[in-house]
Formats: C-alpha cells, sequence, structure tokens
C-alpha cells in the first residue's frame, strides 16, 4: 500500500507560519524540531488528516521566489470540511483572505482562500450522495 503522507509548503518563516495555521486554520502542530540554527522540521495538518504539510523555510532566491505561488497561481490545496458554513465563518472571523466567495456547484459547497503568503486553497463541503 502506497500512500502521500507529507507535502512540502515552501514559507518565508517558521514561526509566522506556525501561528497562521494553527490560529487562522485550526489545524495542529504536530511537530517542530530544530535541526540546526537555522533549520526546523515543522509539521502541520486540520485535525483526523492523513496528510500533513512540512512547512520548509526558503534558503535561497529560487525558494524565495516560490513562496506564496507553488503552483503558479492555480489553487494548490483542497481541504474537505463536514461544517462549510462553520468553518468559512470562523476563516472570516480571523481574517483570512477569500479570493473566491462561496458557491454551490454539483460536487459540493466551495469557496477559495488564500494562506498568509497567498497560496490558493479550496474549501469544499463534498455533495453526499
Amino acid at each position: 500500500m502506497n500512500q502521500i503522507v507529507q507535502l512540502t509548503l515552501v514559507i518565508k518563516d517558521y514561526d509566522a507560519a506556525i501561528e497562521f495555521y494553527t490560529e487562522k486554520l485550526r489545524f495542529q502542530l504536530l511537530e517542530d524540531t530544530k535541526l540546526d540554527e537555522t533549520k526546523r522540521w515543522v509539521r502541520v495538518a486540520p485535525p483526523y488528516s492523513q496528510v500533513a504539510l512540512l512547512l520548509a523555510k526558503a534558503k535561497n532566491e529560487e525558494q524565495l521566489a516560490s513562496v506564496g505561488n507553488q503552483t503558479g497561481g492555480r489553487v494548490f490545496l483542497f481541504m474537505h470540511t463536514d461544517d462549510f458554513d462553520g468553518y468559512y465563518e470562523f476563516l472570516v472571523k480571523k481574517g483570512v483572505k477569500i479570493i473566491r466567495e462561496p458557491s454551490t456547484e454539483p460536487y459540493g459547497k466551495v469557496c477559495v482562500f488564500a494562506d498568509l503568503y497567498g497560496n490558493l486553497w479550496d474549501l469544499i463541503e463534498p455533495t453526499r450522495i
């Protein structure tokens, strides 16, 4: 059995990213291990998620240029919820930038929001069949 269990998200600052993901998105801080003077192993994920984000601090100009635009302006990550309205209200209350207001599509309720660096996320409550 093969699984994707972790994705790398290039960031500018560990502490700012941890604060955003834990305070504004209600993710859990799974690990924050100092590896050397500049590098940490930082993992966050929504509760009950089987996939984590590894927050990796950009270490050169090339990596810094990709922060916030890791997919060339397309939606980068897709997060499912079973409480779209409640979680959407939470995001708005926390000041998360909403890029596309909620709509109902054949596959479910959806909106697009940006993380602290501008990466785009779909929040989706899938249609129950």
